[in-house]
């Protein structure tokens, strides 16, 4: 198959300093996950890891038992989120020791997850939320790019596309100047040989139209797009939840969840055409962030199965070209998102029924 499969995969299952200090000594995603509990009939929760166990990824042994799974299964190499805000790195030790030792031999790049990091699990801007805030400046743009080119991009194992790193941008929207940001990278790294391959990931309303008009060289698309659904097939509802959920914070009450079928939210997204401009595809096995959001509303894909799954990757790989022989990107959203129901990893459910899926899909084409 000549198009390459690349798995969205979060560092966060290790503890780290910041998390003792915001949410307790020990804290990682593991925390959130095994705390769930389903909030209505049939809810699929909690999500519990078998083949893999509760790993750590501060371990050798954790980051090569990810990258022989997903290579068993024809996942071509992850996507690993980048925390980066002003020179200060957050959930950098998985990636600074894959860095160092050189192993796993897997491919990989990077996302830079540019948002705030707030107490809701959302990335907004409230200021009573916020543990950590995102800031600009073309200072940090050129700092950013000097450790990306002298640490990361020289990396063999690194993802190009016609011999440029491949570099995202988790939301291009809240950068004030986002072409004079893309200009300041590509020049920063010119001075260290490097001609970079720039995305972004498609979400929040941030039409890739037109940021690609900014000086990306492509938009990625990242599922799954739950509020935009809601509110095209359900106005009425979206605002019925939005106005209880405003009289239940009011009495201190847990907010409702916004649950969709995922069944027919695959259907509509497989119905939607393939844009003009120049955007890879992404697929998602499902969502549910009621793990993160125990008080506040949430968002699920309900009833997700390995076989609806397959459908979806089947579908998108059979509809997508590439755009050149490099150029030739499916993701997927996620590797390991467990506290939001978006995992390919074995579960105690459906066993390495995802993962099965993801490889009949690829060898259906």
């Amino acid at each position: 198959m000549n198009k390459r499969l690349i798995a969205i995969n979060l560092p966060q299952f290790h503890p780290f300093k910041e998390n003792d200090e915001w949410w307790g000594k020990g804290f990682t995603e593991w925390t959130n996950v095994t705390k769930a509990r389903p909030r209505f009939k049939g809810h699929y929760q909690p999500h519990l890891p078998s083949d893999t166990g509760f790993y750590d990824l501060r371990l050798p042994e954790a980051r090569e038992m990810q990258a022989n799974l997903a290579k068993e299964y024809g996942i071509y190499g992850f996507c690993y989120y980048h925390y980066w805000f002003n020179g200060k790195q957050l959930m950098e030790r998985p990636i600074k020791e894959i860095l160092e030792s050189g192993e796993p031999d897997y491919p990989f790049m990077l996302c830079w997850a540019n948002e705030n990091w707030n107490r809701a699990w959302d990335g907004s801007s409230d200021k009573k939320k916020v543990l950590i805030e995102q800031h600009y400046s073309e200072e940090d743009d050129r700092e950013h790019i000097r450790f990306l080119c002298k640490n990361v991009f020289k990396d063999s194992r690194y993802i190009r596309v016609n011999g440029r790193p491949v570099f995202a941008i988790y939301r291009i929207g809240p950068i004030p100047h986002p072409d004079r940001t893309i200009q300041v990278m590509r020049d920063e790294a010119r001075k260290y040989g490097e001609e970079l391959y720039l995305c972004h990931f498609e979400s929040w309303g941030e039409h890739g139209a037109s940021y690609l008009k900014c000086g990306l060289d492509a938009a990625i698309d990242f599922q799954p797009h739950l509020y935009h659904y809601s509110v095209l097939n359900n106005w009425i509802r979206t605002k019925w939840f939005s106005l209880r959920n405003r009289i239940n914070r009011g009495l201190g009450l847990p907010e409702l969840g916004t649950v969709f079928s995922y069944k027919k939210y695959i259907e509509h997204e497989m119905e939607l055409g393939i844009p003009e401009y120049k955007r890879f595809p992404c697929v998602t096995p499902g969502w549910d962030n009621s793990p993160r959001r125990v008080r506040q509303a949430y968002w699920a894909l309900h009833n997700s199965t390995p076989e609806l799954y397959k459908k979806f990757l089947t579908h998108t790989l059979a509809h997508f070209e590439p755009y050149s022989d490099g150029e030739n990107f499916v993701f997927i959203n996620a590797w390991n998102e467990w506290a939001e129901g978006n995992h390919l990893e074995p579960d105690q459910k459906w066993g390495r029924g995802y993962l099965d899926a993801t490889k009949q899909a690829i060898d259906n084409i």
